[in-house]
């Protein structure tokens, strides 16, 4: 459990950054038609292509494979780049995706494991790339599609898996459909810009247009479902659709699409068109009253609908903050709160104003969605947090920190802004937190804990990092500082995150490291030890791994399952529910039920699902928590009773995979009342498969 097992999250475009206006205007570029809207004797015929260099090739690197497996595959990536620069190119390629396969193309590499492969990432590596990574690229994406269209049986990923795949980066690169191309991918060395775009337009024959855009939509409300604080991915996603619905070349029907389009770019009557953020501006100082309150209600529902809010919302609170106090009256309406958050916006309405003016601008919109919950959950009852966060709002920030949020987030703001809009939305969704494309899943647990269960206590380590450049924590007594410390796991700041973890994750992880060096030799496993300093007191001290701690072998598996479920389980711990959220690890697997490595998640509550069916409830830092762990097993995100941001698994699902966990040893339920059918059914699930590495 020391890393993360889900490497590949590609950073995304600055949080917040305002959408374009105008995008329902006609003269949105034309994207290209699908071959399945043209009649047959419309569409093109396949040229041929002349492959034996490739097949060539392949035969090469096959051979070369069998004395020595690091070989290069550049010879293969030369003749597969000349292939696919021609038009009956794909095609060729598509057709030989199980010699590409076995001649070992992507052996050595991240594509040869292609259930972590991430979209976003697939989308820079096609479109910025060199030469070879834009042709692996390439080659993944058609091996993919032969997985997806049933052409292709790969043992790493299922074929829905891999059409989510293909759905996902055909909608954040459909601007390679129109017949026009931007300058830079016209500009690309060795013609890779047109090879691309040759590449989207065979996706997208194979694919349909339709299946991809009812596809995509269902996508993205499945990551919105999970309310995650990055949402630039999303909003990414939103825009291509947009282009669609508005797209008169395009036949397109779909309400969920709407939904999403209008809640980012026309959630209001003052902004049904999309007028852009100065027009909004000027239309909002001649609106009446009435006309105020309609506008506060709509941005409220589109933004709880969806979990986006538009940068027209931010325009809107400002004004209103313009108004004195007709304008007071609806902050609470445009926030969309309850009593419970319209009392505490009423309770600490400087704080909250204050708060409105510095963090909430169009480059920030997303943070408006934070302060909303923020208000709703009532961490402003605690009186450290209030206090924490005007002194937030005054921080001065050290030059480091300046650096580092001006490189993310640019300097339209000053960089405080970007950090306390952060702060705002981590307090608010303390699951929507996400550790990117590092392997600091621990570090993430800490953040979602404390904003979660300690608010008061991240708002220090956040002044402390963000003034001091230093953390300062205790272990076992002795003080210990992330200043001078060597780097963790994550070897350079993470970017792709949100600002408080691009912040703070640097310290948590050299901290984390440095406490398991100071654990020294154990006869146990050193989270046993860490866990509770370095997250709190009420990680409980009772601890129980699954495997040995000096030779890595599973011992007695019954007996550790046994007690989660006296541990855990309502029907054979008392009753007694979860109090406070528990750090555990588990034996991440892929969908092919293989170990892939330990990974840290938070047990966060164990409760009866809708369908009465016993499931647990836990936080998962992997910024996507419905995943195919194999078996049949399917982390759910919805309609099994999860909050926003959770996951769930059936509770014989879930222990199947657990590798460690914390209990409270005087609470030590009734572990002779769990019946040996259901210890058994654990087991069995756990040797055939993460088990068999052990």
């Amino acid at each position: 459990m020391s890393g993360d097992i889900d490497t590949e999250h590609a950073s995304s475009d600055n949080m917040g950054s305002p959408a374009p206006a105008h995008l329902s205007s006609p003269d949105i570029k034309r994207l290209s038609m699908s071959a399945d809207t043209l009649s047959p004797d419309d569409k093109p015929l396949p040229l041929s292509v002349d492959s034996r260099a490739l097949d060539n090739a392949l035969l090469a690197l096959g051979q070369a494979h069998q004395s020595d497996p690091r070989a290069s595959n550049r010879g293969v990536l030369m003749a597969a780049g000349a292939l696919l620069a021609q038009k009956a190119g794909p095609l060729a390629i598509y057709d030989r995706v199980r010699k590409i396969e076995s001649a070992g193309v992507f052996a050595g590499t991240d594509w040869a494991r292609p259930s972590i492969l991430q979209a976003d990432i697939a989308r820079h590596s096609l479109r910025t790339g060199d030469f070879d990574t834009t042709v692996i690229e390439a080659l993944s994406q058609l091996r993919l599609l032969a997985v997806a269209q049933g052409d292709y049986d790969h043992p790493g990923i299922t074929a829905e898996r891999a059409a989510r795949f293909i759905t996902q980066v055909m909608a954040l690169n459909l601007d390679l459909l129109s017949d026009q191309m931007n300058e830079s991918d016209r500009e690309r060395e060795q013609n890779l810009g047109q090879t691309v775009q040759g590449l989207y337009r065979f996706l997208i024959d194979r694919m349909g247009y339709a299946s991809i855009l009812d596809s995509l939509v269902a996508e993205v409300w499945r990551i919105l479902d999970q309310r995650p604080i990055d949402v630039d991915n999303a909003r990414q996603m939103v825009i291509q659709i947009a282009q669609c619905l508005y797209d008169p070349a395009i036949d397109t029907d779909n309400d969920d699409a709407r939904r999403l389009v209008n809640a980012l770019f026309s959630p209001t009557p003052g902004c049904a068109e999309d007028p852009g953020v100065e027009v909004y501006a000027e239309r909002l100082e001649a609106m009446l009253p009435g006309a105020l309150s309609d506008e506060a209600y709509g941005f409220a529902c589109a933004m709880h609908d969806t979990g986006l809010a538009s940068v027209y919302h931010a325009v809107f609170l400002r004004h209103l903050r313009n108004r004195g106090a007709d304008g007071e009256e609806l902050i609470p309406v445009a926030l969309g709160v309850s009593n419970t958050g319209a009392d505490a916006l009423a309770s600490y309405r400087e704080l909250v104003h204050s708060l409105i003016d510095q963090a909430i601008h169009v480059e920030t919109a997303s943070a408006i969605y934070g302060l909303a919950r923020l208000l709703e959950r009532g961490v402003l009852y605690s009186s450290p947090v209030a206090s924490g966060l005007w002194r937030q709002i005054r921080l001065t920030l050290s030059a480091e920190t300046e650096a580092t949020l001006r490189a993310a987030f640019g300097d339209t703001h000053p960089a405080r802004v970007y950090l306390l809009a952060g702060v705002l939305q981590i307090l608010g969704q303390p699951l929507g937190v996400g550790q990117g494309n590092n392997p600091t899943c621990q570090s993430v647990v800490g953040l979602s804990l404390w904003a979660d269960n300690d608010p008061d206590y991240l708002l220090q380590l956040v002044a402390w990092a963000a003034r001091d450049d230093e953390i300062l924590i205790r272990f076992e007594g002795q003080p210990v500082s992330s200043k001078g410390l060597d780097d963790g796991l994550a070897k350079a700041r993470p970017l792709d995150v949100d600002a408080v973890s691009m912040i703070l994750v640097p310290h948590l992880d050299r901290l984390y490291i440095e406490m398991g060096r100071l654990c020294g030799e154990r006869d146990d496993d050193l989270h046993r030890w860490i866990h509770p300093e370095l997250y709190g007191w009420w990680v409980g001290v009772g601890f129980r791994v699954v495997a040995d701690g000096c030779t890595d072998k599973i011992v007695d598996h019954a007996d550790f399952v046994r007690h989660f479920y006296a541990s855990y389980h309502p029907y054979y711990n008392g009753q007694v529910p979860v109090i406070h959220p528990q750090p555990a690890g588990i034996a991440a697997t892929d969908s092919a039920a293989r170990y892939v490595g330990r990974h840290a998640i938070t047990l966060r509550r164990v409760a009866l699902d809708p369908d009465n069916v016993m499931r647990v409830y836990f936080f998962n830092p992997n910024n996507d928590s419905g995943q195919d762990w194999g078996q049949g097993i399917v982390t759910s995100t919805r309609d099994h009773g999860e909050y926003p941001g959770e996951a769930s698994l059936p509770f014989d699902q879930f222990a199947s995979r657990l590798f460690v966990f914390h209990y409270d040893p005087l609470e030590k339920g009734h572990a002779d009342q769990v019946p040996d059918e259901a210890i058994e059914r654990v087991v069995e699930l756990a040797g055939e498969s993460w088990a068999k590495a052990f």
